[in-house]
């Protein structure tokens, strides 16, 4: 079976850089994947992308050795099957706040013994190779996002859950569950406190995290701390933040960054 890279990262101590997709296009996805992500997630739940687009990108991804991730609408199995089936080596669950739903989700993703995940790879023997169905188990990866305070208070429950690789911080609906407004790169004592507290609980039970974040720089600060996956924005804000800096430039405007530091405020 073709290997995982996402796995092949941690396993050697590495930080995973993760694109995120949300334009429904192969060829968009194609061109993501020629700029050297260790992965890219298509976005199933708040991108518009739907099952066909989210295949087309996967083929497109195809292209390179870069690792083919979904991020699912729900914890729902018809979902994360179906993902796998047409060739996501990795899984990402939105909402799972509780231990049965965290089951529910790696449950999904294994073929029995370890799991109920039906059989019929489609896509996914022509992606991973022949020997699939033997060893999907092994490389698959099944990461529960972390976003709620209901999941905060079960977070020793949840990654306790046999089979769970990882972890996924949805930093604005965490944020707004604890009645704060949304964004990324929090720097605010409270909020990166329960960033931290999430990071502490996966290296206290051996399961990765990951983490969605706005800019280069707090992507790389939340490496040293001990992040092993990181996703910077996604494409279409990457593509208009590009768009904007180049117009800006030939009107002669001032960059987003320096017009947001003299108001005092902050990019994200």
């Amino acid at each position: 079976m073709r290997p995982n890279t996402v796995r092949s990262i941690w396993k050697s101590g590495g930080c995973v850089v993760n694109g995120w997709l949300s334009i429904p296009s192969g060829f968009a996805a194609e061109v993501m994947a020629h700029q050297g992500w260790d992965s890219l997630t298509v976005d199933m739940q708040h991108g518009i992308v739907d099952y066909q687009q989210m295949v087309s990108m996967f083929q497109g991804i195809s292209t390179t050795s870069v690792t083919p991730m979904v991020r699912v609408p729900w914890n729902d199995p018809a979902h994360v099957m179906k993902a796998l089936d047409a060739g996501a080596y990795g899984v990402i669950c939105p909402m799972i706040n509780t231990r049965e739903e965290a089951e529910k989700f790696v449950g999904a993703c294994r073929y029995a013994p370890r799991g109920y995940r039906s059989s019929g790879p489609i896509r996914a023997t022509l992606y991973g190779g022949p020997d699939y169905q033997a060893k999907a188990d092994d490389e698959i990866l099944a990461i529960a996002m972390i976003e709620t305070k209901e999941a905060v208070k079960n977070l020793d429950k949840i990654l306790s859950t046999p089979g769970l690789d990882g972890v996924y911080v949805g930093p604005s609906d965490l944020s707004i569950s604890y009645g704060m407004g949304p964004g990324m790169d929090h720097t605010d004592e409270k909020r990166l406190d329960l960033i931290m507290k999430i990071l502490k609980a996966c290296k206290k039970h051996g399961v990765h995290a990951g983490l969605h974040t706005g800019s280069t720089a707090y992507a790389k600060r939340m490496r040293e701390e001990g992040y092993q996956l990181v996703t910077l924005l996604n494409d279409s804000r990457i593509m208009a933040a590009a768009a904007k800096a180049m117009v800006d430039d030939m009107k002669g405007l001032k960059p987003v960054a320096a017009k947001a530091k003299a108001k005092g405020g902050s990019v994200y």
